[in-house]
């Protein structure tokens, strides 16, 4: 099944896909997904709340996080909505037999239209930050993307990222090592930042084995609606 059909509620939650077992939305940049030490209303709270009020239910809601993505960046994410489902999403997660697709708005046009990135990841707690290396160095991780340029716009490159491994910032440091730091990323070279504080990297496509029904799911989630994602549209 493929979707890319969304409906929102008064959270401006998009629900891409809800069955008995999972819920899967498209986040947008800014939300975080799981509550850290800023205080601000996770994304999972959101989901619990829209739970809640859909089904009317008393008392605590069950919901299981799966993954994450970057507080800047948008697209995919998937929650478990009964303890059942979220060891077998869990584990088809750590076992990379989630396809992710991402969309990356990049300053500059990539050395070749398509291509593989293999690195060596090292992560600087510090500085919350993760640098990528030709060759392996001492604490750091192996970090594999294929990518390949899709667009060409007045001033910016789209390109799609189909991710083999999951690295702390994985796609942000390898894209930059390449010469193309993605558009609002500071931290990995771009030279300023958006205004509302997102970078534009989107979990464009998800496709994975449903943990309990087995049936595949395909899930397409739209990018946010600010003009350069608008045009990338067109």
């Amino acid at each position: 099944m493929s979707l890319e059909n969304t409906h929102s509620t008064k959270d401006n939650l998009q629900v891409l896909h809800e069955d008995n077992h999972i819920i899967i939305v498209n986040k947008r940049p800014g939300d975080i997904v799981q509550g850290d030490k800023t205080g601000d209303k996770p994304l999972s709270e959101v989901v619990k709340s829209y739970l809640k009020e859909k089904y009317n239910k008393p008392g605590n809601v069950y919901l299981g996080v799966v993954h994450r993505l970057d507080r800047p960046t948008s697209g995919i994410v998937v929650f478990s909505k009964t303890s059942k489902a979220l060891p077998r999403l869990n584990k088809l997660f750590q076992d990379k037999k989630a396809k992710k697709t991402y969309w990356a708005i990049v300053k500059n046009e990539p050395p070749q239209p398509s291509g593989e990135l293999i690195h060596y990841m090292k992560r600087n707690q510090k500085q919350n930050k993760s640098y990528a290396h030709k060759n392996e160095v001492p604490d750091s991780k192996k970090a594999i993307l294929d990518y390949r340029l899709i667009l060409k716009l007045d001033n910016y490159f789209l390109l799609e990222v189909d991710l083999h491994t999951g690295r702390h910032h994985q796609i942000r440091s390898q894209l930059s090592s390449i010469g193309c730091p993605i558009k609002g990323d500071l931290k990995y070279g771009f030279d300023r930042s958006n205004k509302d504080g997102s970078i534009h990297l989107h979990s464009r496509e998800l496709v994975f084995t449903h943990p309990v029904k087995k049936e595949t799911i395909h899930i397409t989630a739209p990018p946010p609606s600010d003009p350069i994602w608008v045009a990338v549209m067109i």
